[in-house]
């Protein structure tokens, strides 16, 4: 059974060119394809899921609302955020979705301790929590026994966007980020950590400052 996870840095990018790169990647892999695990930042953006209700998003302004289909409701990506899209065939690994989202959120808890920051999980919504607020959102699809999307971590970003939405459909929900509980504010630190702590049990893995041979990335599309 291949045990080998690539690990690229995408650097800033549009949402749009990504998703469509993640469906391209899923849709062509066999099950030689090693897992991927992509960090990236994102110019802002509020995604709705497939649960994602257009009453959530209560005044986006002049950020862009895309419809995706990942779990989970509605969210923002923006600048300052750390985004790691997680790509494994899930069959060869043996893992179900509620394994996958429950190791998802014990990898950030992990994550978290490492900096001093204590979180927790919240029954019935996905994420991962300190002291009530959310820091981290997660939703996946599977295709083909494959899952694609990921997780959201805030960093040291600007959270005012999240004032326009009802986060993960909760109009009253709080968000915080690593940099407001004390903890570093470096995506690529960040980044590095999170992929140590998500790299747990391969037994090859490969670092690609390079982007995926897949045009959707290559070329982005206009979004206009």
């Amino acid at each position: 059974m291949p045990s080998s996870l690539t690990i690229r840095r995408l650097g800033r990018r549009p949402y749009l060119p990504v998703w469509r790169a993640m469906q391209a990647f899923t849709g062509a892999r066999d099950s030689h394809t090693p897992d991927e695990l992509w960090l990236v930042e994102h110019d802002p953006v509020f995604t709705l899921g497939l649960g994602g209700r257009q009453e959530h998003v209560v005044a986006p302004g002049d950020i862009p609302v895309l419809r995706c289909d990942r779990g989970g409701q509605v969210t923002y990506h923006g600048p300052g955020q750390l985004v790691a899209y997680i790509l494994l065939d899930l069959r060869r690994r043996g893992l179900g979705v509620k394994r996958l989202v429950h190791d998802t959120e014990a990898a950030l808890i992990r994550l978290l301790a490492s900096y001093g920051i204590q979180a927790a999980r919240r029954p019935g919504a996905p994420g991962v929590y300190v002291e009530g607020a959310k820091i981290a959102a997660l939703g996946y699809r599977v295709r083909r026994g494959c899952c694609y999307h990921g997780l959201s971590l805030n960093v040291a970003m600007d959270l005012e966007p999240f004032g326009r939405i009802h986060p993960c459909g909760y109009p009253d929900l709080a968000v915080t980020q690593l940099t407001a509980l004390g903890g570093p504010g470096n995506l690529a630190r960040v980044g590095d950590d999170l992929a140590r702590e998500l790299a747990s049990g391969w037994e090859s893995i490969t670092m690609e400052a390079s982007d995926p041979d897949i045009p959707a990335l290559q070329d982005p599309p206009d979004e206009t």
